[in-house]
């Protein structure tokens, strides 16, 4: 919104600042951060006034969690996405279809993971929502965004899927693209709901995979940079970068209260929410397949919960002592600390490797 302030600008003056994306990716971020900050503590008492007893526990978790985290707030994924929006409309430019196809996936899984933790909270529950529930209505967000995206890709990429590194390489899915990029943000959103297990899991990996796609949108959305990386030019894309500043501002706010012990876990509102918006953005930018390398240790918590489950139905035996696997490490036990630490690491490896492939053949 504040982008429309550049129109004042005779070219000079501070209002020309508006004009650049990078300035206003910047402001973005701080507003953020700033707004966490400031509305962090009065939102967490106001949720621990809301819920007496807090986000329930799993009783077939680990053991230390069912003294150590009870009486925990859930629902702080409000925190980042009240930060992460109105970061967004003020600094974005708001004629830019994509910003608001990322919102729109953003706003629908948080509404999915706000009623899934009323339940759980209202009715003293980990069960929350019906699966099917969440899983039709998810899919049902992703298909508008889906359809939403190809309507606005450019011609030549409209139903494509881009290969990493072998950039010349195009498969057309046509009408089948809306499917792919359904389960591919579905996917993202129910694989960061996965690994949200641990006090700062799964905000830093977001944080860093949403940094990371964030650069390739900026890259994919210039015809300069699109000519020197040899990469598929989407107009438009580049806006995205303010929507990931503010991601990162709003997330590293939270993180000052879920940082352990954790004063507010973020809940299904959070993690729905961030993980449906990185599929989006990958559907956006055209770098579905990218994802799955920056969002690597999400793909890891995810396949190992599928693997277990199959094994297990087939065996009667199990793979990892407990899934998601951030939980069998815990069992082995490392500490929470040492588990959540080591993970960022990778999530930062992988995101660099996700990097690379902008400029690698």
């Amino acid at each position: 919104m504040l982008y429309w302030l550049s129109e004042l600008s005779d070219g000079g003056g501070i209002f020309n600042l508006f004009q650049y994306i990078t300035f206003r990716a910047g402001a973005a971020f701080f507003t953020a951060l700033i707004f966490g900050f400031v509305f962090g503590r009065p939102m967490i008492n106001h949720l621990r006034r809301k819920q007496k007893h807090g986000q329930p526990i799993r009783d077939d978790g680990p053991e230390s969690h069912i003294v150590a985290k009870a009486g925990t707030p859930t629902m702080g994924g409000l925190l980042i996405l009240s930060a992460l929006m109105l970061s967004t409309l003020l600094w974005a430019r708001l004629d830019t279809p994509y910003v608001w196809m990322v919102m729109f996936v953003t706003a629908g899984f948080g509404l999915i993971g706000y009623l899934d933790d009323y339940a759980k909270v209202t009715k003293r529950s980990h069960a929350g929502l019906s699966g099917k529930v969440r899983l039709a209505v998810g899919f049902a967000i992703a298909g508008v965004a889906s359809i939403w995206a190809m309507w606005f890709h450019p011609s030549d990429l409209t139903g494509q899927l881009a290969f990493p590194v072998f950039k010349d390489l195009l498969l057309n899915f046509g009408l089948f693209f809306v499917p792919f990029a359904m389960i591919v943000i579905v996917g993202a959103a129910n694989a960061v709901n996965l690994t949200d297990g641990l006090d700062g899991l799964a905000i830093m990996p977001v944080m860093i995979a949403a940094g990371t796609l964030g650069i390739i949108a900026y890259a994919v959305g210039r015809v300069d940079f699109t000519e020197y990386l040899d990469v598929h030019y989407v107009p438009g894309t580049g806006e995205i970068l303010v929507f990931t500043a503010a991601l990162i501002g709003g997330g590293l706010g939270f993180l000052w209260y879920n940082a352990p012990p954790a004063a507010v876990f973020m809940g299904d509102t959070g993690s729905l929410a961030l993980g449906g918006a990185l599929g989006a953005i990958a559907v956006a930018i055209k770098h579905e397949l990218v994802l799955a390398i920056v969002g690597g240790l999400f793909v890891a918590e995810a396949l190992s919960v599928i693997v277990q489950v199959l094994y297990f139905k087939r065996t009667g035996k199990r793979v990892f002592l407990m899934a998601p696997i951030h939980h069998h490490f815990e069992k082995r036990g490392w500490a929470e600390p040492q588990i959540v630490i080591r993970f960022w690491i990778i999530s930062l490896i992988l995101a660099l490797i996700g990097l690379a492939t902008l400029k690698l053949r």
